[in-house]
């Protein structure tokens, strides 16, 4: 591994499974999604069968509070061992990885695999430092992450980070160069489940790419007077997750281990904004145990100052939609909203009236969760184009306010590093 100081990242020693795996089998999509749906995972545990997977290294949050959690959490770190001694997961050297992802709403995304810096990343809402997070952080979530952590020698990451590159001078244009170098790809692999396709090409530190991916980071950070990189888009938990353990395990080193200890950098793929493959997609809610009409009435309450109003949604005007199963969809619009987007003025009634509710990606999976006695509701996107100006000026969002993408297009787990 090789730290580029003063930039907050380092270039990563990065794992892969070994030639021959089932790459399909391997890859599963991440922790954090269809959070509310088991049966998904069942499928992926079904269509991972025996065979290695990243599945075994892994615990989906659908399963935490459960007996699952347990069993996982005492078998990850075993497992992880197992793959490593037996050569399951091995390594490529010290280098990048040109990710290029396509699926059946974006035929590419790229993306770059490198090492984000934990001394220089923090989720605490103002900070400055070069790495921020978008969003409000949920505690609860950080705890399993760190016990495994603690045991296992490596980590697997669904966390991808945000450059604001509109002229492409650092992803976009390492693809041209290995291009015309002719660089082949390492891997080449469908995704399961219908979630798309992805390739990875390796890059060697100190080739000529590699160099070019760093002097294009390099003239982003020159470019910003807020000292700002890089903007934590998708797994926030899971780094805010690596920092806790990083503090833990940085007590126990001198200032000398603390400067390129494995544990300090946590993997993550790096995504231009303005990729043309990155769509943000709202994360809607549905509350439980709380009907439409109780939920509509609740409402009326809440934001009885606000201006509230029912129909379609009238500009100048911020707005959400309720759903149930069996009923007309319900807009309702604020003309004096509590908050400047409609998911803070909706987390803002939830969180104020102890609602017991979920964090959805996708319209499909809100309709099919808001049965009777359940409560759907839909919110609208956020901007992309004034997206790290926002967070520069004001801090983090509401937390689980965005996806990049719909559910299945998430990253999945493929890469590993070692971190202990």
């Amino acid at each position: 591994m090789r730290v580029i100081n003063g930039l907050g990242f380092a270039v990563p020693d990065i794992l892969i499974p070994q030639q021959g795996t089932d790459l399909e089998k391997w890859a599963v999509i991440a922790c954090d999604q269809y959070t509310s749906e088991p049966e998904y995972w069942e499928k992926c545990s079904t269509e991972a069968g025996d065979a290695p997977s990243a599945l075994n290294l892994v615990l989906p949050e659908v399963y935490l509070g459960t007996e699952v959690e347990t069993e996982k959490l005492a078998s990850i770190a075993q497992t992880a061992r197992r793959y490593l001694s037996e050569g399951i997961l091995t390594g490529l050297g010290t280098g990048f990885i040109l990710t290029d992802r396509s699926t059946s709403l974006h035929p590419s995304r790229k993306g770059l695999m490198a090492a984000i810096d934990l001394e220089g990343y923090s989720f605490e809402p103002g900070n400055k430092n070069i790495c921020r997070a978008t969003e409000g952080t949920v505690l609860s979530r950080i705890p399993p992450r760190i016990r495994i952590r603690a045991n296992s020698p490596v980590e697997l990451p669904h966390i991808m980070i945000l450059i604001d590159d509109p002229e492409g001078i650092t992803i976009e244009k390492a693809f041209e160069m290995a291009k015309a170098e002719g660089i082949e790809p390492l891997y080449d692999t469908d995704l399961m489940l219908d979630s798309g396709h992805i390739t990875g090409t390796f890059i060697p530190d100190g080739s000529p790419v590699a160099e070019a991916i760093i002097d294009g980071l390099s003239k982003l950070k020159s470019a910003n007077s807020d000292g700002l990189l890089f903007l934590v888009g998708d797994g926030n938990h899971s780094l805010a997750s690596a920092k806790a353990h990083w503090e833990n395990v940085r007590q126990c080193l001198t200032e000398e281990q603390r400067k390129d200890h494995p544990a300090r950098f946590a993997l993550a793929e790096i995504v231009n904004i303005h990729d043309k493959g990155l769509d943000f997609e709202p994360i809607h809610r549905v509350v439980f145990n709380t009907s439409a009409d109780e939920f509509i009435g609740k409402a009326k309450e809440y934001f009885k100052d606000c201006g509230l109003s029912f129909g379609p949604a009238v500009d100048g005007k911020q707005s959400f939609t309720v759903v149930t199963e069996g009923a007309e969809d319900v807009v309702i619009s604020l003309a004096n909203p509590p908050h400047s987007l409609a998911i803070g003025s909706v987390q803002m009634m939830i969180d104020a009236l102890g609602l017991e509710c979920d964090y959805i990606h996708g319209e499909d999976s809100v309709r099919k969760l808001a049965t009777s006695g359940n409560t759907g509701i839909l919110v609208p996107a956020i901007s992309k184009s004034t997206f790290f100006g926002t967070v520069e000026k004001e801090g983090v969002f509401p937390r689980k306010t965005f996806s990049m993408g719909e559910a299945f297009e998430k990253r999945f787990y493929l890469e590993a590093k070692i971190i202990e």
